[in-house]
């Protein structure tokens, strides 16, 4: 009776350990199908949100165009993550650049638009790590870097030449006590103006 008995012990626990590993499989399965239609989503919405900032940025444009990999930063400190083309009734009007740069606490993403005569159309801060306060008041839509006129510090950006400099405390007004990341800001955006410059005035 014993050995039956054992026998039968190591059956059930071949059977329970099949039906755990199919329970497994199955579990592994549903959740990849989560996850692929999770990041489809997320996909949808990060493409949905960068085309609300990219038709901010040129509200007058009616397409953009990925061209990324096309444009070269002339600042080794500046990546280019991504270059935008945008056009309306397929005349070119400007580039959007999407930018990163070192700043006080970690990378810090910028989209810059340069309009094809030479100016900044406007500029997002997309992505930053910097403290609370200080240099997240970068991105900040109620900080205000001149009160009176309303202006942010990322909205001073727009209407500026790209021949500029680009200087915190002389053509650029700083964030008070964040000079790390307002330098980080407007050297992004001084690399996207003149190499979107260039680039705009070889295209057609």
């Amino acid at each position: 009776m014993s050995a039956v008995a054992k026998g039968g012990g190591f059956g059930g626990m071949l059977k329970l350990g099949f039906t755990l590993a199919v329970f497994a499989a199955a579990a592994c399965v549903m959740l990849a199908f989560v996850y692929t239609g999770t990041e489809r989503i997320i996909a949808m919405r990060q493409q949905a949100d960068l085309e609300a900032t990219l038709k901010e940025l040129f509200p007058e444009a009616d397409s953009f165009t990925d061209i990324s990999g096309t444009i070269a930063s002339p600042d080794l400190s500046v990546t280019f993550e991504s270059e935008y083309e945008v056009r309306r009734d397929g005349v070119l009007i400007g580039a959007a650049l999407r930018c990163s740069r070192a700043s006080y606490n970690g990378q810090i993403k910028v989209l810059a638009g340069i309009n094809a005569g030479g100016t900044v159309s406007g500029v997002k801060i997309l992505e930053h790590s910097d403290t609370p306060g200080l240099g997240a008041n970068a991105a900040a839509a109620n900080y205000f870097v001149d009160r009176a006129a309303g202006l942010t510090f990322y909205g001073q950006f727009a209407g500026k030449s790209v021949s500029e400099p680009f200087e915190v405390k002389e053509d650029v007004i700083a964030v008070t006590a964040s000079t790390i990341t307002s330098r980080a800001v407007a050297a992004a955006v001084k690399a996207a103006g003149d190499a979107a410059l260039a680039y705009l005035g070889g295209a057609q």
